[in-house]
């Protein structure tokens, strides 16, 4: 308008909607730019040479392959463009705005949780308390303290109430020095970040560490309208989005650990196969049958209501596999002794009950031994009646039908319409480990399994890159902390509530690449390379500028504040120099 240039509202809605589209374009790193041009060259040639001319001179062949040549040096040069794409995607990224949330209960020393009580942020913390539905309004900060002839303690009502160290950062080394191992002292870690980039920085610290993975990628669907993220891949997008970090997730789990992805009609197949490749055919374990909807009305008017989806199981290892067979209750029911044929065998041994011998069909064994038989007749489990052996069926093992317990949850409580529900992923959960095992979900959504891996007792691993982060996940788990009522909350007697989990941000692609400065220079010369093999980007500062060289004393300082803020130095005074920082914090530079 300054400029005196007329804007048309057609030209206005142009803009926008390419602007909007932006984010839905595909794009791809390719892994070896050299080699899928190469490739592409040859197939062009062979086909223009077989479909060219009958009769080929010389001089023509010589020129095919004077064309051959040049076309190869400009592929060496320009895919290097592509190689430095690579190189910065697969880098181990920074850690940023790393934080912790510990309930006062786990502040061993009272005089700590005294001063974290009298600082001067505390009332943002008790903001947040009551945001969150912790605290009411009448709470005060002296009612975290119960006094009696004993002396002083924290009140039982209050214990629990989950403390942020944003808010107290100059309190936050005292804190975390309380722990001799700080990892093993952690419950959980929630890393908000694209998940590849997640799952590259930080396997060399969790590698074969995780024993269960459960994931609900986003589904391969034609429209994203109805979600909070992208869903509408191509095919080959989908499959590749999910192939990249399966491979990466099969290095995180230990021989004894397995995996289940959730999907429907759409991506099942494409997931099926993925993972035959991926965890080996034979390592399939089972396919679920998931209830979509809970009672919804109908909306399908030319077909049968889509009412199902599938929970894909496969092991790392099927011979070494943790598995916990699951009951459920049934029906009470009095049924005789089930017997089991000896295939030719001798008959097998009697059951005695009160001096009454009771044997089995010539040929057969009971399906329970003499010693099983007395103890569950003890309990009442067992009776004679009519001269017969009858036992008391009141449980069945959990099947791969799974339809018997909510698939999500309706209405959604966290604004997410393909909410996980938590019956599913305790059923998922406890199938496939056990208590103090750790669990990960890199596509956490609203952090159904990392609320629910802590209600059971086991560690846990969360990553998710929508700004959701912050206004879903992370108050989810601190009432999780706090003891949040709803879920599974009352079928697990042992949660009380009580935690201590670290969050904290990782620097993205889109970050890296622009903190790399490039500039026009001359190549370096490498005997026995052509110029088009050189590498271009030797003399670029790339990230550089975080460094200061001393040459003369021979040392290097890292200042990654250059960078971002709020990124640990490499020389501070903290946890990092006593062994407790995450490897994804040493500070990485690019290659």
């Amino acid at each position: 308008k300054r400029k005196g240039i007329a804007i048309t509202e057609d030209q206005l809605v142009r803009a926008f909607r390419i602007f909007e589209k932006q984010s839905e374009v595909d794009f791809f790193i390719n892994k070896n730019a050299r080699s899928f041009l190469q490739e592409q060259f040859k197939l062009w040639s062979y086909q223009y040479f077989w479909e060219g001319a009958k009769e080929w001179s010389a001089d023509r062949v010589n020129q095919l392959q004077i064309l051959k040549d040049i076309a190869f040096k400009i592929i060496d040069f320009i895919s290097q463009f592509e190689d430095e794409l690579v190189k910065i995607w697969n880098k181990p990224k920074f850690v940023k705005n790393s934080t912790y949330v510990i309930t006062l209960d786990r502040v061993k020393d009272i005089s700590l949780v005294e001063k974290i009580l009298k600082h001067k942020n505390i009332n943002e913390q008790l903001k947040e308390w009551q945001e969150l539905g912790i605290v009411d309004e009448n709470f005060k900060v002296s009612d975290i303290f119960t006094t009696d002839l004993t002396g002083k303690y924290l009140s039982e009502r209050y214990k629990h109430l989950p403390i942020d160290t944003r808010y107290f950062k100059d309190l936050e080394i005292v804190i975390l020095s309380q722990f001799e191992d700080l990892d093993k002292s952690l419950d959980g870690w929630l890393i908000k970040s694209e998940n590849y980039q997640a799952l590259n920085t930080i396997l060399p610290k969790f590698k074969e560490q995780v024993q269960t993975i459960y994931i609900d990628p986003p589904f391969n669907l034609d429209s994203s309208d109805q979600f909070l993220y992208r869903t509408n891949y191509k095919d080959a997008n989908w499959a590749t989005l999910l192939e990249n970090r399966l491979k990466l997730a099969k290095e995180w789990l230990n021989e004894k650990g397995s995996i289940f992805v959730r999907c429907d009609y759409n991506g099942n197949w494409i997931v099926r196969s993925l993972m035959d490749e991926i965890f080996n055919e034979e390592n399939f374990r089972n396919e679920m049958i998931l209830k979509r909807t809970a009672g919804l009305p109908k909306r399908e008017t030319k077909n049968m209501e889509v009412e199902t989806e599938y929970l894909i199981y496969y092991a790392k290892d099927r011979e070494k596999i943790y598995f916990n067979q699951l009951w459920e209750d049934r029906k009470p029911q009095w049924m005789p002794v089930m017997t089991k044929y000896n295939r030719g065998g001798p008959t097998g041994k009697p059951i005695v009950i009160e001096s009454v011998i009771f044997n089995p069909p010539k040929g057969y064994s009971w399906a329970i031994g003499n010693e099983i038989a007395q103890d569950i007749y003890k309990q009442g489990r067992l009776k004679i009646e009519n001269n017969k052996l009858l036992v008391l069926i009141d449980k069945k093992t959990v099947g791969s039908n799974w339809t018997d317990i909510p698939g999500y949850v309706s209405p959604p409580k966290w604004g997410f319409s393909t909410e996980n529900h938590e019956k599913l992923l305790k059923r998922s959960i406890e199938t496939a480990s056990e208590k103090g095992d750790m669990v990960m979900d890199y596509f956490l959504g609203s952090g159904t399994t990392t609320a629910v891996a802590h209600k059971l007792g086991r560690k846990w691993i969360g990553i998710e890159m929508g700004e959701h982060f912050y206004s879903v996940i992370l108050p989810r788990i601190k009432k999780v902390l706090a003891y949040d009522k709803s879920g599974i909350s009352k079928e697990v007697k042992e949660y009380q509530g009580g935690g201590f989990f670290k969050y904290y941000e990782l620097e993205q692609y889109e970050e890296a690449l622009a903190n790399c400065k490039y500039e026009d220079g001359d190549l370096f010369q490498v005997p026995g390379r052509s110029p088009y093999q050189e590498y271009v980007f030797m003399k670029d500062e790339k990230m550089l500028k975080a460094l200061e060289i001393d040459y003369k004393n021979d040392k290097v300082k890292v200042d990654l504040d250059k960078l971002y803020p709020n990124t640990p130095p490499a020389d501070a005074d903290t946890p990092l120099q006593k062994g407790n920082i995450d490897i994804a914090e040493k500070n990485w530079i690019i290659n």
